[in-house]
């Protein structure tokens, strides 16, 4: 699946980025999420949808401020996944809220919060 953008009131979501425009690399830094090859395998997981991720960002600026991700299995069942920067848990929540609606009501899924 191509990755799928998320309007979500105060919040937009889109994939993660590391490109001539927009690089989420330091914003992951502040995760702790240091692979240089992180962006890669997230485009990579939409594209043999392993695994769905977006992140949650400032709609003003871009700045990603916590990254939500979809985990799918056979069953049609998905795990809903999440972290944020330091004090942007309203992000977060406000973020995994609308990826669980997306899944649910465009996907099929039945989502579960780990």
């Amino acid at each position: 699946m191509d990755a799928v953008e998320i309007n979500a009131g105060g919040w937009y979501l889109r994939a993660l980025r590391s490109d001539e425009r927009v690089d989420d690399r330091p914003a992951l830094a502040d995760g702790n999420i240091d692979d240089p090859d992180y962006v890669a395998t997230r485009a990579r997981q939409w594209a043999d949808d392993t695994r769905y991720s977006w992140a949650v960002c400032q709609p003003n600026t871009g700045e990603l401020l916590a990254e939500v991700g979809l985990i799918p299995h056979a069953d049609n069942v998905a795990d809903l996944v999440g972290w944020a920067r330091a004090g942007h848990e309203d992000a977060l929540t406000t973020g995994s809220e609308a990826v669980r609606r997306f899944a649910e009501g465009a996907l099929g899924f039945k989502v579960v919060a780990k």
